[in-house]
């Protein structure tokens, strides 16, 4: 299992797999994952606080997030600059359906958010917000490594 060590210690790796993938700026567009729970050959994200999160988990709060928030926040702190328009969890299930091959994407979610809030937007075209960041609520539960 990668830790999340393993993967700061490839920096390049990391800023690859979660930095915003695509921006269409004359749209206000940013997309990329929100989270993934398994690297493309399977093995276990682990984040900084050693924390990991199941797909099945991440699709559950995916769903919800969607149906019920749908509004994009500034840092954790100030809510409402942008606005889902894109989301879709992918699972292996998923992937296959798609014709995707194993080991080509991760287990993970992946959001597209228009940006409605100029000072965050010119923040995300200069690379200074360059990744996203998920909050949430979760019981913290032992497993076996």
């Amino acid at each position: 299992m990668k830790t999340f060590n393993d993967v700061m210690n490839q920096t390049a790796i990391l800023k690859a797999d979660f930095a915003i993938k695509k921006a269409v700026e004359d749209k206000r567009l940013a997309f990329g994952w929100a989270s993934v729970a398994n690297f493309e050959d399977g093995s276990v994200v682990v984040d900084s606080d050693d924390d990991v999160i199941d797909i099945g988990t991440l699709e559950k709060a995916a769903y919800k997030y969607v149906r019920l928030y749908r509004s994009g926040g500034e840092m954790h702190e100030r809510g409402a600059v942008a606005e889902l328009v894109e989301s879709i969890v992918f699972t292996k299930e998923k992937a296959q359906a798609l014709g995707i091959p194993d080991g080509i994407i991760p287990e993970g979610w992946w959001v597209g958010f228009f940006v409605t809030d100029e000072v965050v937007w010119e923040k995300v075209k200069s690379g200074e917000y360059a990744m996203f960041s998920i909050g949430g609520k979760a019981q913290r539960v032992e497993v076996e490594e």
